[in-house]
Order: structure tokens, then sequence, then C-alpha cells
């Protein structure tokens, strides 16, 4: 370390600018600011991402620098080895032949209740991430129920998935993505999205990460009965997603998704889907969140509401690299 330590350890891996190891005589995974590293070495072969979007694989050392030279860290790839700044390090895995290891994510429930009305409010959450050398994937379910006395109950379930691959030009991928929905508040008994298209990571180090991205996606929705009756909308349209990250060493990390989709069939008519989350760590693995929905139509069918948003707080665990 930069005061002098020194310790020996398991480098499990490396993200949001915190570096997590074990201990033999610790039990779990411990955090290190990656910024108070100076000297790092493992025999143990590690996927190394830089923020300009290049991909080495190896084992890690500290290069030897002179008196006043910036230190470098060395990733021993067969047959040459690469020597990059520790600054430029985004994001370390360990090449872990275990499936349950490669996976990252969080479980989160909350709820509140008011007296006044008689009103309650559950909310439940749950983001996966699966991570491979050139690849990810991840899926994101969200679940929100609000009850009071005098009023029908409100549900909302999204289920969200993405897969994304890097493409040989830096910090490019493509990916597809899909969801479904269901929301009473807007009548909908089922929305389905499929889609995909080409994206860029705009930022991506070990402060924040911003990646965006444009496409084409085929939406399917089913609405619930009415006094005017309303018939399955398929509707095709443009793709426009972004998710930004923001994310402080081991306290608190901010994480945005904004989908925009114009339709292409139904000219005018626009849909967004966002959802949002704040988290501040309490102790290891557990971390008070606030988190906001919302779903907008600017063009709903007659006697249907065009939003549907929302908060709501609670507590996360996470596991993996989180």
């Amino acid at each position: 370390m930069k005061n002098g330590d020194r310790m020996t350890c398991e480098i499990k891996g490396l993200d949001e600018g915190v570096l997590y190891v074990s201990f033999d005589y610790i039990d779990g995974t411990t955090s290190v600011d990656w910024s108070k590293v100076a000297i790092l070495e493992s025999t143990q072969l590690f996927v190394v991402k830089t923020e300009d979007g290049s991909v080495y694989t190896g084992a890690l050392k500290t290069a030897e620098s002179g008196a006043g030279r910036p230190v470098t860290i060395q990733v021993l790839e067969i047959p040459k080895v690469e020597t990059i700044e520790p600054s430029r390090i985004v994001s370390m895995v360990a090449t872990s032949d275990r499936f349950w290891e490669r996976f990252n994510g969080e479980v989160s429930f909350g709820t509140i209740y008011s007296k006044g009305n008689q009103s309650t409010q559950y909310s439940l959450g749950s983001e996966t991430l699966y991570v491979r050398e050139r690849w990810n994937a991840g899926i994101n379910f969200d679940s929100n129920l609000s009850s009071s006395t005098g009023a029908a109950a409100s549900t909302r379930n999204s289920l969200n998935l993405i897969a994304r691959h890097l493409l040989p030009p830096k910090n490019w991928f493509y990916a597809g993505l899909g969801g479904l929905l269901e929301s009473s508040e807007q009548g909908i008994s089922l929305q389905s999205i499929a889609g995909g298209g080409v994206g860029r990571y705009v930022k991506n180090t070990n402060l924040a990460r911003v990646q965006l991205l444009g496409g084409m996606a085929w939406q399917d929705t089913t609405y619930q009965h009415s006094a005017v009756p309303v018939s399955r909308q398929n509707t095709a349209a443009a793709l426009i997603y972004t998710n930004v990250s923001f994310f402080k060493f081991s306290k608190t990390n901010l994480d945005a998704t904004v989908a925009v989709l114009p339709a292409l069939s139904d000219l005018g008519r626009v849909r967004v889907n966002t959802n949002a989350a704040y988290y501040i760590k309490i102790i290891s693995d557990l971390k008070w969140n606030i988190s906001f929905y919302g779903n907008w139509d600017n063009r709903p069918p007659p006697g249907f509401s065009g939003s549907d948003y929302g908060t709501s707080s609670g507590l996360s665990w996470t596991f993996g690299l989180k």
C-alpha cells in the first residue's frame, strides 16, 4: 500500500474503484481503495480492462520503476507483456472456472406503512450480472405493490435483460435487450420488448461509467379490459438507451438507466422507461437504497393513463464484485 502496509491475500477482482480481496484469517471479502494500492502481484490469471476499452488476460506484476517515476502494472500475457498505469485500469476479473463465481449482483427489499390512510407499500428487487472475458449478460427484476383503505391495490412488475459483447474498436459493443412489464396504473396486462443495437462506453473510469446505445426495438402491448375496447398493439420503434453509474470508494453509488422508444409505425408516439437507484453502504455487503421507477407514453389508448412512476426505499444485500 502507499502508506507502507503489506498484505498477503487472494485478489478477487476490481470494479468501480474497489479492489476486492480475501484473507485466510478473515471471513468474507474485504474492500480496498484501488487508488491507495502501490504494489500488486498475483500468479492467478485476470481479465484486465482499461479506460480506452483495451482488454488483456494474464498474471499481474508491478513493474520496477526508478525514483520519481510512476508505478505501473504489468499484465503477463503470452507471448508479450503489457505495461499499464494503475489509474487506467477500471476492471479486473479473475478467470475462474467455477460457474457461480462469475456472478455479481444484489437483492433488495423495502416496505412503507402509513397509519393515517392505512396504506402499505412493498418493493422487491434483484439484479444479477454474469461476466465473461469480452461479454456480459444481466437480468433485473422489480416488483412494487401499493394498497390503501378504500382503494384498489396498485401493482407493477418488470423484468429486464441485456447482453453486451465488445467489438474490435475500443469501447464499442453490440447488445441485445428484452423486457416484460405489467402495470395496473397504466392498464397494461403485459408489455414485451425486444431489440438491439450498437453502443459505446462514453466514459469508463474508476469514478464513473457512461454507456450509450442506439438501435431498433419491437413492442407488443396487451391492455386490460375497459369500457373502450383496445386491441393488442404492436409497435416498431427506434431505440435510444443509456446507462449512467457514479461511485465513490465503498461508500455510495448511483445507477440510472433510461430507454427512449420513438415509434416508427405510429409516428409521434414516444415511450420512455427509466430506473434509478442510489446506494449507501451500511456494513459489509449490506446497503441502504432509495430507488425511482417511471414509465411514460405520450399517446396512450383512450381511457388509459400515460404514466406510472414511484419511489421506494429499503435494504440491499450484494454479492460478487458489488
